[in-house]
């Protein structure tokens, strides 16, 4: 049990039903804080203490605003919102960081792609300027922000298969649920030590 004095988050998550979504809902709710998990149906994730699920997105400014709002900091999955859609990937950044902006919250953890900020080449040309330009929005906006490399996922992991990492009934399941589980509680230790700021960080696991 948490005392009194202990800081608790309460974190809006975009990009809910990913693998690595499943596991920082699994280490947030563990170190007990709450979750705004943003989904497209209410009924889509079964009760939990401290997970509350809410209908938003992030077409606009508008509904970046609704879905971060009770907030005091935003993890946004881009590859779990638009896979291999950097221009919308792109549209989304902007829309959050707009609607952020009215908001009082500050601290965002960005999931994405940006490998090519530090090497260009093998990527196309429209990646490098989407990336480039979500770069540049951060940088001019007042948001405390940190981008990560997304790391690769096994498709249809759920909170219940983060919740026993060891001794899983799929052996082959263990080595990536334990490398996830080890990323999405990196991320938290970010949040909670106010670690790099204005930083692009890769786990490697």
């Amino acid at each position: 049990m948490k005392n009194a004095e202990t800081f608790v988050f309460k974190v809006t998550l975009f990009g809910t039903m990913s693998s690595l979504g499943s596991a920082l809902m699994t280490e947030l709710l563990k170190r007990q804080h709450e979750v705004i998990a943003i989904v497209d149906d209410l009924n889509r994730l079964p009760p939990r203490p401290g997970l509350h699920n809410k209908h938003a997105g992030l077409d606009d400014a508008d509904q970046a605003e609704q879905g971060v709002a009770g907030a005091s900091a935003v993890i946004c999955l881009l590859p779990a919102l638009a896979p291999h859609d950097h221009p919308m990937q792109l549209r989304m950044v902007q829309a959050l960081v707009a609607g952020m902006t009215r908001t009082t919250i500050r601290r965002l953890l960005l999931v994405g792609d940006f490998s090519v900020l530090e090497d260009p080449d093998g990527y196309t040309a429209q990646h490098r300027q989407c990336v480039e330009q979500i770069a540049d929005t951060l940088q001019r906006s007042s948001l405390h922000w940190t981008l990560i490399n997304a790391p690769s996922e096994i498709p249809g992991l759920g909170i219940e298969h983060f919740q026993h990492t060891h001794g899983t009934l799929d052996p082959s399941l263990e080595e990536p649920l334990q490398r996830l589980a080890r990323i999405a509680a990196g991320m938290i230790d970010i949040l909670e030590l106010k670690l790099h700021y204005g930083e692009q960080l890769n786990f490697v696991c």
